[in-house]
């Protein structure tokens, strides 16, 4: 063992920072009796000290070590009690991961030396484990300050003129022919010329990445040859998993993030707050649960041996805790000052809203984010729900938040379905999703409208199968979701069928049409613009392979090319992208309604009418809208599900103007109607068409 000279350091700053002269140490723990830092060899192969932090000033220990280098690799042995059945599961054998770590150094080997009890004896998780853990875990990095310095977050626009665009960090690239072959499936891939062009293409304004922060493949999928590729398994809250790096390692993410912002385009990050990777009692001891058991995680009231399993993974997040607390938001700060992050999709977000009387919209959580100086200023959206008591709050989040709201996405597919009852329900998700969202000063842009994300069916694959064909994932096809809200068109997966492919694209040109001209905040997954399909796996989070990547070698340019005309149209068309609920009042200016809705006789619809269908919604700017804002854009939006075409008859146009046909879900080119529209026009079966107003002899 090295000698080092040690000092006492300060608490103030967690994890190890560098100063010029040596290292400080600090980390959090109520309940440990001792804390060890263990430093490595350049390789992480040997041990070389074992160091106790000589100081404790309330929870936090710390030392620190002069003359240390940049570099060095290191990790914690917490000493306190063995005791699963009050809470506590301290286990100096087992190496622990700095939380605070920037930067790791190996990978993570599911081995039984990584569990702080023996997997052999009949007392399960209440035995203990001796051996050491050290070689079968990544070591933690001494950072260079100079590699984190402050970086200028994007715009935070937090506009519903958004396009956001979710995408894997790797398998957004990993099959881009057209990307040199070094950076694909890397952060500097999904930032690289051809990637920005494609981006520009469509009108993406933000780019919100699955995954970042460092996380480990479940033993589960190990034993089954199979990876968390989803990467919802998070273990380090400050370091990037190493897997998407390239070849300018961590500096490349940096990069992506300027490239993002140079070209326009927001950089929102999914982050996994609400559980860890140590899972449940028969989980390893990988950091938190060695560090200090009982205060990072919730633990069952009267049997604290068991985890709250709020999450549906094992365990979670104890975010009431205020170092936990604390620690979610220097990891926040950190990905925003020195990364240059402009937001955070907050996966199960309800977890992190719960109190002990359960979710509130003033807890501890909402609280520190709004009275922070950095936090207050990005871009928050919440999945709105998890399993745990009274999980689901979808429009329930404080106004700073933009919510994922799966009941637009099943409404838009049980409507082109042609489910009964659905007309109705996608009249009010296509204003908004007022009855959800507009209350307490909250606007109409705080819902996140989507067809499809990450988890389920692609778009494409929501027309081609009426069921999942998730074998593949090795569980007998039972994982995933059984409520798809899909049709296949009477043939099951892939097909030649020229009439069967014709109704599948249009299928999906009229639920893209749908999401585009929806009031609410659209997102897209990646691929879903090229109608990629994951072979009717709806659970693709361990498909590390072409399975869950892109496959831009069979895009549906034709798709492309009219996602394209969708995002131009709704970026040019106020109308559709309001901030303001729209319900029918008749504005100041004018004494007209701000929406109405008719038959295509153009009369008032019978929405009472249980096979309802076919609608036409006029759209005016919002008449709450202040007189400072612009006031005079129209749309008028016909939605055709019924195979045969209908007669629609036109709301009579404002003086001399007249009405052009701008998008059409039946046409093969967009943008090529100029043709002055009588009193009434015919629009094609299973169709959206919108038109608009045009001064009478102008050019478009």
């Amino acid at each position: 063992m090295t000698a080092y000279s040690l000092s006492g350091g300060s608490a103030n700053a967690l994890g190890a920072i560098h100063d010029g002269a040596g290292v400080n140490f600090a980390v959090f723990s109520a309940h440990a009796t001792k804390i060890e830092l263990c430093l490595f060899s350049p390789d992480g192969s040997c041990e070389t000290a074992r160091i106790a932090l000589p100081e404790r000033t309330g929870h936090v220990w710390h030392g620190y070590l002069h003359d240390l280098p940049i570099g060095t690799l290191y990790g914690y042995r917490a000493h306190g009690p063995y005791a699963p059945e009050l809470g506590h599961r301290f286990n100096a054998n087992k190496l622990l991961l700095d939380p605070y770590a920037r930067q790791l150094h190996g990978t993570w080997v599911n081995h039984p030396a990584t569990l702080g009890y023996d997997d052999t004896s009949s007392a399960c998780d209440l035995s203990f484990d001796s051996r050491d853990s050290a070689p079968y875990v990544p070591k933690s990095v001494v950072f260079d300050p100079k590699q984190f310095a402050d970086m200028t977050p994007g715009h935070h626009r937090k506009s519903n003129r958004d396009l956001i665009y979710e995408a894997h960090p790797k398998g957004a690239t990993k099959a881009h022919a057209g990307i040199p072959e070094n950076i694909r499936g890397t952060y500097e891939g999904l930032a690289s010329d051809e990637m920005l062009d494609h981006l520009k293409t469509i009108g993406v304004q933000a780019v919100e990445l699955m995954p970042v922060h460092s996380f480990v493949d479940e033993k589960f999928l190990d034993d089954r040859g199979l990876t968390n590729y989803w990467g919802y398994n998070s273990i380090g809250f400050f370091a990037l998993e190493p897997r998407y790096l390239g070849p300018d390692g961590i500096a490349g993410f940096r990069k992506m993030v300027d490239r993002f912002h140079a070209a326009g385009i927001e950089v929102i990050l999914d982050v996994v707050y609400n559980h860890t990777a140590e899972g449940d009692q028969r989980g390893p001891t990988l950091s938190y649960r060695g560090l200090d058991n009982a205060s990072y995680y919730r633990l069952t009231a009267g049997q604290p041996r068991y985890y709250v399993n709020d999450t549906g993974c094992g365990n979670t997040l104890n975010v009431a805790h205020p170092y936990v607390l604390r620690m979610v938001l220097d990891s926040l700060r950190f990905w925003v000052e020195c990364m240059g992050i402009d937001g955070f999709r907050f996966d199960l977000a309800t977890t992190l809203g719960r109190e002990d009387h359960g979710f509130d919209v003033r807890g501890g959580f909402f609280d520190a984010l709004r009275q922070d100086p950095v936090l207050a200023n990005v871009r928050m959206i919440a999945e709105p729900w998890d399993i745990g008591p009274g999980g689901y709050q979808l429009g329930g989040f404080p106004h700073e938040f933009n919510e994922w709201n799966d009941s637009y996405r099943d409404t838009v597919r049980r409507y082109w379905r042609g489910d009964a009852h659905s007309a109705q329900e996608l009249g009010a998700r296509l204003l908004g999703s007022a009855d959800k969202f507009d209350h307490k000063g909250r606007r109409a842009d705080s819902s996140i409208n989507f067809l499809a994300s990450h988890d389920g069916f692609t778009l494409a694959d929501t027309t081609r199968y009426n069921h999942r064909h998730n074998e593949a994932n090795t569980e007998n096809n039972r994982d995933g979701h059984h409520s798809n809200y899909s049709d296949n068109a009477g043939v099951e997966g892939e097909t030649d069928d020229p009439a069967i492919r014709l109704i599948r694209t249009r299928r999906q040109r009229n639920m893209l049409a749908t999401l585009f001209l929806s009031q609410g905040t659209p997102m897209i997954p990646a691929g879903d613009e090229l109608a990629n399909s994951q072979k009717g796996n709806n659970n693709a989070y361990c498909q590390d392979n072409p399975i869950g990547w892109i496959d831009w070698e069979t895009a549906d340019t034709e798709l492309l090319a009219f996602v394209a005309s969708l995002s131009t149209f709704r970026q040019n068309h106020l109308s559709v992208r309001q901030n303001r609920f729209l319900h029918g009042a008749a504005r100041p200016k004018d004494g007209l309604p701000d929406v109405a809705w008719t038959d295509f006789a153009g009369e008032p619809l019978e929405w009472r009418d249980p096979g309802l269908a076919n609608l036409c919604l006029l759209l005016r700017c919002s008449a709450e809208a202040p007189d400072y804002a612009p006031d005079s854009d129209i749309v008028f939006i016909v939605f055709n599900r019924a195979p045969e075409p209908g007669k629609v008859i036109l709301p009579l146009p404002e003086p001399d103007h007249h009405w052009v046909r701008a998008i059409d879900t039946d046409a093969n080119e967009q943008g090529a109607f100029c043709e002055l529209e009588g009193p009434h026009t015919i629009v094609a079966g299973e169709t959206v068409v919108a038109f608009v107003q045009k001064t009478d002899g102008a050019q478009l």
